[in-house]
């Protein structure tokens, strides 16, 4: 009889699974702390074998950035359910977004916080990833404001700008509610929202907003 063969594990899995533990690893350590060594072991794999995959310690962190930074997008597009009112969109959409980086906190603090503090190639990613939201919430906040004036001419202008203002606001939220035990996806969904329609009053003439009783988040 030949030699049984050992099943090999696909590139591409092993490869998530070397992203999974140097997300862990970058997330919880910093990047200039990590080391390949920690994340070789983590993800059960020789250091060699990780660098034959993915170079450097630079492509692993830069390869992690682009993963978990279309992953959150992915993740917010996901959450929304086109057809319902614009409104009741952007509370989806903002649940969608904490949901994740409440599900991803070690994915979340390299995006937020790792990959901005190191400068290029990493910041670009990031801020790709941050013009797609603000172009996606500035559909949103365009989509209630002419909603709101039955108006299909109004400008985007103001409505971009209060789009980089609540995805900036978002950010910075999640990182705080990551940060406190016992604040759900949902109550940061809601302040933020809260905040946001207050923001949005003069687009909107004042209608009310109220969270929906069910559904996401």
């Amino acid at each position: 009889m030949g030699a049984v063969k050992s099943r090999r594990m696909p590139r591409a899995v092993r490869e998530q699974q070397m992203l999974d533990a140097a997300v862990r690893t970058f997330g919880q350590r910093g990047y200039r702390a990590a080391s390949m060594d920690e994340i070789a072991e983590l993800a059960g794999v020789s250091k060699p074998l990780v660098y034959l995959y993915l170079n450097s310690k630079e492509e692993l962190f830069t390869a992690c950035i682009r993963r978990e930074a279309a992953a959150l997008t992915a993740a917010v597009r996901a959450g929304v359910a086109r057809g319902l009112p614009a409104d009741r969109q952007l509370w989806e959409g903002l649940g969608a977004f904490f949901t994740h980086t409440a599900q991803h906190p070690d994915g979340w603090t390299v995006l937020h916080l790792q990959a901005r503090t190191h400068g290029e190639p990493f910041a670009t990613v990031v801020s790709a990833m941050r013009e797609e939201l603000v172009a996606f919430v500035t559909e949103l906040i365009v989509e209630a404001a002419r909603e709101a004036h039955r108006d299909p001419s109004l400008p985007e202008r103001e409505a971009a700008g209060l789009a980089q203002a609540l995805v900036g606001a978002a950010e910075s939220l999640a990182a705080w509610a990551n940060a406190t035990p016992g604040v759900s996806a949902r109550e940061a969904a809601g302040t933020l929202m809260n905040f946001a329609w207050a923001g949005l009053g003069d687009l909107l003439r004042d209608r009310p907003w109220t969270p929906p009783r069910s559904g996401r988040p």
